[in-house]
């Protein structure tokens, strides 16, 4: 019986390497190859962190403890010249494109759409998100926690979907759609569904503690199949912003 190492892989823009004979024992397979990350590949993590200034982490100097962040950031570089655009929606999509945020159409936060090219808040897919271009070099990418980058007209369960994070490049989504949810009775979107918190405020739940399992929840569900496998993941809390439930 073949092994892994017997199998026959080729790019599928090219001609078939295999041989189709009359019958199986004339034949040879040969499977079109997938798209997969170089060796050594790194994961990505995209935290953000909304109405939170870099200077008040401690990582940065701030009064704000924060010590998984000092040893990520002890390991290795700090930055400190993004400019937000003091704005949730457009700084969410100014990072994930790499572009300015007036030329995404996103001038203002989604629930602020007004019919003007700059204004609309309707992102077009010639702006590519940075999880669309990790899938297709071989990444599994997640987006856990606020989106924001939809407009309101097209955040119903009718659709349509392909300006949700499954239709930008992130192949799974725990959060939630609009600018803010309550913490402890958070409006979920599971995918591309509505769910229900899967405990109540008596059991402790808290959104931070649900985004951070589901987080977990989706690194295991990969790595379980491809240890190998590169991931991107891009975080945003909903603790910070509005409502402020301390």
């Amino acid at each position: 019986m073949a092994g892994p190492d017997d199998i026959v892989e080729y790019d599928p823009a090219t001609e078939f390497p295999g041989v189709i004979g009359r019958t199986l024992d004339e034949s040879s397979p040969a499977w079109p190859a997938p798209k997969r990350a170089p060796q050594g590949t790194p994961n990505v993590i995209v935290m953000l962190w909304d109405d939170v200034g870099f200077g008040q982490f401690s990582a940065f100097g701030g009064l704000c403890d924060t010590p998984t962040l000092d040893r990520i950031a002890d390991r290795g570089l700090r930055y400190a010249n993004f400019h937000t655009t003091a704005l949730c929606t457009p700084t969410r999509g100014a990072l994930l494109t790499g572009r300015n945020h007036h030329s995404l159409g996103l001038s203002a936060i989604t629930e602020t759409s007004l019919g003007y090219p700059a204004h609309n808040c309707f992102v077009g897919h010639e702006h590519g998100f940075v999880s669309e271009m990790l899938l297709e070099h071989g990444y599994n990418t997640f987006a856990v926690g606020k989106w924001h980058l939809t407009p309101p007209t097209e955040t119903t369960t009718a659709g349509p979907f392909h300006r949700w994070p499954l239709g930008r490049g992130f192949e799974r989504f725990y959060g939630f759609m609009p600018g803010s949810t309550d913490q402890w009775f958070p409006d979920l979107t599971y995918d591309n569904h509505p769910v229900s918190p899967p405990a109540t405020p008596e059991q402790g739940y808290h959104l931070n503690i649900d985004l951070a399992d589901h987080a977990i929840q989706f690194i295991k569900d990969a790595h379980v199949h491809a240890p190998d496998k590169p991931f991107f993941i891009y975080y945003a809390p909903g603790a910070g912003h509005s409502p402020h439930q301390v």
